[in-house]
């Protein structure tokens, strides 16, 4: 009879308990219930820096996140702000941040997906890994179907700004006249690169926090699994 494998705290405790020294008897964990702690783990991750983005101002709130003008308009915005058009580039500046802020809550169907398809062996390797090891899995599976999740429901909002419009006009003329190399980003673009950039910066800090102090989120698998 094969005998089920055993997850060892030596394995997990100096990753994720940031301690030296670990206990030299097993958990009595096997590895499908270690790695059942570790998706719970990351599904509070996850669920954390949804929250904290996918509402009013968590973008436009947060200096580490918020999105700012496209290149295009980065050094004419000076000068439209002397030109007495300041309004229109906070309005830019403020519309494409709402826009990201309404997207965001689009990942969380796809992080659940990721998890449920998360293996054994996938969760395994996420403890045993660095400091953001689940946040490079999670950008790994499903930064492109978010790309294709935000970019129309990014668009409808900056396609309302008189800004938006103008710069993607002004960009696509530069394009014809062989002035911009490769194709030309639109806002929309812009912010949902900008907004994906930031979601993943928010689900690493959760991810630190996490293996700083495992047993500050309460669960009692979550302390078997990942406590000191």
């Amino acid at each position: 009879m094969m005998q089920r494998r055993q997850f060892t705290a030596g394995a997990i405790v100096p990753v994720l308990g940031g301690i030296a020294a670990a206990p030299a008897m097993a958990l009595g964990l096997g590895e499908a219930e270690a790695a059942s702690g570790v998706r719970a783990a990351l599904q509070r991750a996850t669920a954390a820096a949804v929250a904290s983005l996918g509402r009013t101002d968590g973008f436009l709130g947060n200096e580490r996140v918020r999105i700012g003008l496209p290149p295009a308009l980065e050094r004419a915005g000076e000068l439209l702000r002397k030109l007495g058009q300041g309004r229109r580039i906070d309005e830019l500046v403020t519309g494409m941040n709402r826009a990201a802020e309404q997207a965001v809550p689009l990942a969380r169907p796809l992080f659940e997906n990721a998890l449920r398809r998360m293996s054994v062996e996938d969760a395994i390797g996420l403890v045993r890994g660095g400091d953001t090891a689940a946040t490079d899995f999670f950008a790994g599976k499903t930064r492109e179907p978010l790309v294709v999740a935000f970019a129309p429901a990014v668009k409808q909002v900056t396609e309302r700004l008189a800004l938006a419009r103008r710069h993607d006009e002004l960009v696509e003329r530069a394009a014809r006249a062989g002035l911009v190399k490769g194709e030309p980003r639109k806002v929309h673009e812009h912010v949902t690169e900008r907004a994906l950039d930031g979601m993943f910066l928010v689900l690493a800090d959760e991810e630190r926090r996490l293996r700083a102090d495992p047993v500050a989120a309460g669960s009692a698998l979550l302390k078997r699994v990942f406590g000191r």
